[in-house]
């Protein structure tokens, strides 16, 4: 199926988690989509979403599903270690991938996938749901026709107060890569690299702390308990990225800190006016004026309507060759920025990025 183009996606899972069961339920009410496989190491996870959707096969062995159902397209949901080796694999057997982020565990990982994607011709799209919210294109149309004016520096944060995961790997830096950095720290620094007309990032200078997550939970929170003993990944990330145009971005990302309550957001500051992303506003000169400037109206504002947009992109661009708002490109140079941050953590100085 791999290079047959029919009115109907043939698209495979690879990974059984949660995140495959949101693709699954926008897939599936899809009239121009069948879901055919799934496959996972924990085999009652295939099984579960086998029987939720209907779905006609299921495997423990992901490189037997891609040789014996050939499906056009997959969507990988595993860990973020396994992305590169899932994604070479079903872009080598004919497949069209979506990937969740990050892109992979490091960037070395990620030019091999984009170079798989151009040497069998296929595509490959990176899961960043959030720049198909309307506030987001808000943002970014503005930016576009020069509200702004040059970008000069931009703030982002994904900040929770108590949010360590107590569920998943999300704790082990061997399967993860790191902690809020390259979880959730990967959102809103795409989007707002996104907005600002994705530059080309060439130094970074960052540092990270861990001090709460390797150890028992004793404060009353949401998700409690998580698995101290395993956890080796940061608890706040913060860092500075600098652009080859100019501009910087500075980055605030924690599954822990002492601050008053969580915070994901990004604001932007332009020669001409500046911007936040929650709420979405900008904010310029105006008749001698400052002037602050909202939209009245945005349609779809819920977050999963975003999710559904993306599922709803990735399909058109493998079935339809319409554009993708969200290419591997992007996926790669957003990698870059995480790995250069970790890395001028370790080596505590500034790093390039190549």
């Amino acid at each position: 199926m791999g290079d047959s183009k029919t009115e109907r996606l043939q698209i495979a899972f690879i990974g059984a988690g949660g995140i495959a069961r949101t693709h699954m339920r926008y897939l599936h009410k899809m009239d121009d989509v069948d879901i055919v496989s799934v496959a996972d190491v924990v085999e009652s996870s295939a099984a579960k979403l086998q029987e939720e959707f209907g779905i006609p096969s299921c495997y423990t062995d992901y490189q037997q599903m891609l040789s014996e159902v050939r499906p056009q397209a997959v969507s990988v949901c595993t860990p973020n270690g396994l992305h590169a080796p899932c994604t070479l694999a079903s872009l080598e057997a004919g497949a069209d991938v979506l990937v969740e982020k990050p892109l992979a565990m490091n960037a070395i990982e990620g030019t091999q996938m984009v170079e798989a994607a151009k040497a069998n011709s296929r595509k490959l799209v990176i899961g960043f749901q959030h720049r198909f919210e309307p506030r987001t294109r808000f943002l970014r149309n503005a930016v576009r026709d020069g509200k702004l004016g040059e970008i000069l520096y931009g703030r982002v944060q994904a900040l929770r107060r108590r949010g360590i995961p107590n569920w998943g790997v999300f704790g082990r830096k061997e399967l993860q890569g790191g902690g809020p950095l390259i979880d959730i720290g990967v959102h809103v620094l795409e989007t707002a690299h996104f907005v600002m007309g994705s530059p080309n990032p060439i130094a970074a200078l960052g540092q990270t702390y861990r001090y709460l997550g390797d150890k028992p939970s004793t404060v009353e929170s949401e998700w409690p308990n998580w698995d101290f003993k395993t956890y080796d990944v940061e608890d706040l990330a913060v860092g500075m990225i600098r652009f080859e145009n100019g501009a910087t971005l500075s980055v605030e990302a924690s599954f822990a800190a002492h601050v008053e309550k969580d915070n994901w957001n990004f604001a932007l500051m332009g020669t001409k006016g500046g911007a936040t992303w929650g709420p979405p506003r900008i904010f310029h000169d105006e008749h001698n004026h400052m002037v602050n400037t909202e939209p009245h109206w945005l349609p779809e504002r819920v977050r999963g309507d975003a999710f559904r947009l993306k599922m709803r992109n990735f399909v058109d661009h493998a079935l339809h060759d319409h554009e993708t708002l969200a290419p591997a490109e992007h996926g790669l140079m957003v990698q870059k920025m995480l790995d250069g941050i970790y890395r001028s953590a370790e080596q505590g100085r500034e790093v390039r990025i190549e």
